[in-house]
């Protein structure tokens, strides 16, 4: 799968784009996603490989790349036993399009298909996913997952463009995924965690060699049903350049490291050592020590020149430059456990079938508390829009945009959004066994 191009590789993908234009008249036909069961060697051989999920045969799925400004045509075809959706991860607006059932949409039952069209507005990653309530993270677990990759008009400058999909797989010893998808102590925990870490669908660490001084972009997305990562850099100091599919202002993260939820893209740009033979990795560290080598790098041949400091991407002009706080819908969602079952400010959750949390007018500016009662962490998803952060001390806001943010456990984080793209969407809890026992409700924009 070629998830790792060089520079020209790249360009000559993009060019590749140019391709003769349909009668007048004549739609070009749908990109054929086919949901249905592939093997695939996750342990190295002579292992056996492993009975999963894939989109067209693969896992992850076919990288679906497109210029701004193009129109996404794609349709589901459902080959599992399971009913289907495809969520667009990051993407704005289209509320018909979303993919979140039942909420926007009636899953696509065995068999069926359906086609999703969106207008690509904004550069930037993306990822494609199963969004059927309390079915999403066995397809996701099993393998269904993939990127979307919307092409910016002048890409920035690099010696290599990487694309890597994090994922992690729980196996028995023979292999084989083990089928418990329903355990109400991990519902009410962590979520259901791999013991198996995989890069770009096959186990880690997977390696790279480039020429001294090279400068990398790296869009890595975190495609796990449950696992926050934090990832660490050593030998080189990384820029981050965008954050959930939208540019920032290039920023090195604070002690080297990024906390990466689950769906949650990021973009980096670095420059490897400009000495041969020199080293450089991306760590997964872990709670009790055993950290895990996930990327490696290393230099070998003749060092490239002297680089001039990393550049911007162009800001989303779509997006608001200030959110007037002091005029926006204040809203809270208290998140807590009783007896061991989600609540909801309070209450048992009804999830998608419940009453919305809040409905806006179009253009309303909304702060949003989450509020977390719990001893876990949760990764809150906001769909169809694109959020602030808010500071802790109300001084400000985090200067990149998010689709989803972590609420500690025992704290509240609150974010702020203008609420621009009409329709009902969904709210929840990113880690997927948190939303199917009840992390989920709605609101609705008119």
């Amino acid at each position: 799968m070629p998830f790792a191009q060089t520079r020209r590789a790249f360009l000559a993908g993009v060019g590749a784009f140019a391709l003769p234009l349909p009668a007048r008249g004549e739609e070009p036909p749908p990109r054929i996603l086919e949901a249905g069961p592939v093997k695939a060697q996750l342990l190295p051989a002579p292992a056996p490989a492993t009975d999963i999920l894939g989109f067209d045969g693969v896992s992850p799925g076919p990288i679906l790349r497109y210029r701004q400004g193009d129109t996404l045509f794609a349709r589901l075809v459902n080959k599992t036993e399971k009913p289907m959706s495809l969520h667009w991860q990051g993407l704005r607006g289209e509320n018909g399009m979303d993919g979140v059932a039942p909420l926007t949409q009636a899953a696509v039952a065995p068999g069926a298909s359906f086609d999703y069209r969106r207008k690509l507005e904004d550069p930037g990653l993306f990822c494609y996913r199963p969004g059927v309530f309390k079915e999403a993270g066995e397809l996701l677990d099993r393998g269904l997952k993939g990127l979307l990759v919307v092409d910016e008009p002048k890409p920035l400058e690099s010696d290599a463009d990487i694309l890597v999909v994090l994922d992690d797989w729980r196996l028995d010893a023979k292999g084989a995924i083990e089928g418990d998808f329903s355990n109400a102590d991990e519902a009410k925990g962590a979520g259901r965690l791999g013991n198996l870490i995989a890069v770009n669908g096959a186990s880690a660490p997977k390696s790279f060699e480039f020429q001294p001084g090279s400068r990398i972009r790296l869009r890595l997305a975190n495609l796990a049903s449950a696992r926050i990562m934090a990832l660490s850099f050593e030998g080189g100091t990384p820029s981050v350049i965008a954050v959930d599919s939208q540019p920032c202002d290039p920023f090195p993260p604070v002690r080297n490291t990024i906390p990466v939820t689950p769906s949650a893209r990021y973009e980096l740009m670095f420059d490897l050592p400009a000495t041969e033979g020199a080293k450089a990795r991306m760590i997964l560290r872990a709670a009790d020590g055993r950290d895990q080598d996930l990327l490696l790098f290393a230099t070998k041949g003749a060092p490239r020149g002297a680089r001039e400091p990393v550049r911007s991407l162009p800001q989303n002009p779509a997006l608001p430059p200030v959110i007037h706080l002091e005029q926006s819908k204040k809203v809270d969602l208290v998140i807590a456990q009783d007896n061991g079952r989600w609540t909801l400010n309070g209450r048992p959750s009804k999830a998608y079938a419940g009453d919305p949390l809040f409905r806006v007018k179009r253009g309303t500016p909304v702060t949003l508390g989450f509020d977390n009662r719990t001893g876990i962490p949760l990764a809150m998803h906001v769909h169809g829009h694109c959020v602030r952060l808010l500071h802790d001390l109300d001084d400000g806001w985090e200067p990149y945009w998010r689709n989803t943010v972590v609420a500690p456990p025992g704290k509240a984080k609150h974010v702020a959004f203008v609420a621009d793209s009409p329709g009902r969407w969904a709210l929840h809890d990113d880690i997927l066994d948190h939303e199917a026992a009840g992390v989920a409700t709605w609101f609705e924009v008119g």
